[in-house]
């Protein structure tokens, strides 16, 4: 699939000798097509690895995307300058006037803060208020899914004894659901976090339904029966040194932390890392993108406000 994105973006260059397949917007423009329109919040702080992360698998389908960033104007940003975000990232108040067939919201390193404690928790409010009558289909990654449960459904997180990392195996619960559209039984997926949310808790909702769970990370993907919100919590997203890169952070400012599990060969930090999880990844984006947004978002997209849909809290 083109991704159309600014020609200017640092993650271009990167992206073309990997073989992905993007088209900058001088091209796009000649295609008479209706391309769909994709808003990503990066929530992530070192937002210039997200970008590529999630644009090569945005990549994965033969349709034409629009894609644009959204940083929190609430939150000053330690990792990414001050240009890059003015360059190529939106703010809420630019993008608040439009719509859009998919957004994906990142996860985020603040499991250990309350929800109303981090910074920008009542600007993210507003996207997931405004969500519901200018986007057809929400994409939730780790903590952004544990946000948007909680604000929307009231399920709450939980935190666990330690610090859930690596790759683990997850079952697929619902084998009929489009999301998992040719899935093995069991996938390997990377999961980094220190919270979770309860099986019991999302059962509770009728409209959600648990789409694939582990014995070691719980809940793994989970959906609302009309793919309008898809809730994943491990980082599908990540590439193949994204885990090592945090343990290292990890080990470096002292935080004594356990090495990922199954990920290094044989547990060995100073062994390579096989990917085992790329199928699975380039797998459940494509199936977003086709069945939760491409086959159902209006052709005109300003009929979402006509008919908004509303999430029911407990």
């Amino acid at each position: 699939m083109p991704i159309k994105l600014d020609k200017e973006l640092p993650a271009l260059d990167i992206l073309r000798k990997e073989n992905v397949f993007i088209m900058d917007n001088k091209r796009a423009k000649h295609q008479d097509i209706r391309p769909m329109d994709f808003l990503i919040v990066n929530l992530m702080p070192t937002k210039e690895v997200t970008e590529m992360q999630l644009l090569r698998l945005l990549a994965n389908t033969p349709l034409q995307i629009n894609v644009e960033f959204l940083y929190m104007t609430s939150h000053e940003s330690k990792n990414t300058t001050a240009e890059h975000l003015e360059t190529f990232y939106k703010t809420f108040d630019d993008v608040k006037h439009k719509y859009y067939d998919g957004l994906i919201i990142t996860g985020a390193p603040v499991e250990t803060l309350a929800y109303e404690e981090v910074d920008y928790w009542e600007e993210l409010c507003q996207i997931f208020d405004w969500a519901k009558s200018h986007v057809y289909s929400t994409l939730h990654l780790c903590w952004g899914a544990q946000a948007g449960l909680y604000y929307k459904y009231g399920i709450k997180k939980v935190l666990l004894e330690e610090k859930l990392s690596g790759i683990f195996s997850q079952t697929v619960k619902q084998p009929s659901n489009p999301i998992v559209r040719g899935f093995d039984d069991c996938f390997m997926a990377p999961h980094s976090r220190y919270t979770e949310v309860r099986h019991e808790d999302v059962d509770k909702v009728d409209r959600l339904e648990v789409i694939a769970e582990g014995p070691t990370v719980g809940l793994s993907i989970v959906a609302s029966k009309d793919l309008r919100e898809v809730y994943s919590f491990g980082h599908l997203e990540y590439d193949r040194e994204t885990l090592d890169r945090e343990y290292k952070r990890d080990v470096k400012v002292g935080k004594n932390p356990n090495v990922p599990a199954h990920y290094y060969l044989n547990d060995d930090p100073n062994q390579e890392v096989p990917m085992q999880w790329n199928l699975a990844a380039t797998t459940f984006f494509s199936n977003w993108i086709n069945y939760a947004v491409y086959q159902e978002t209006p052709y005109q997209l300003e009929e979402l406000e006509k008919e908004p849909w509303f999430y029911g809290y407990l």
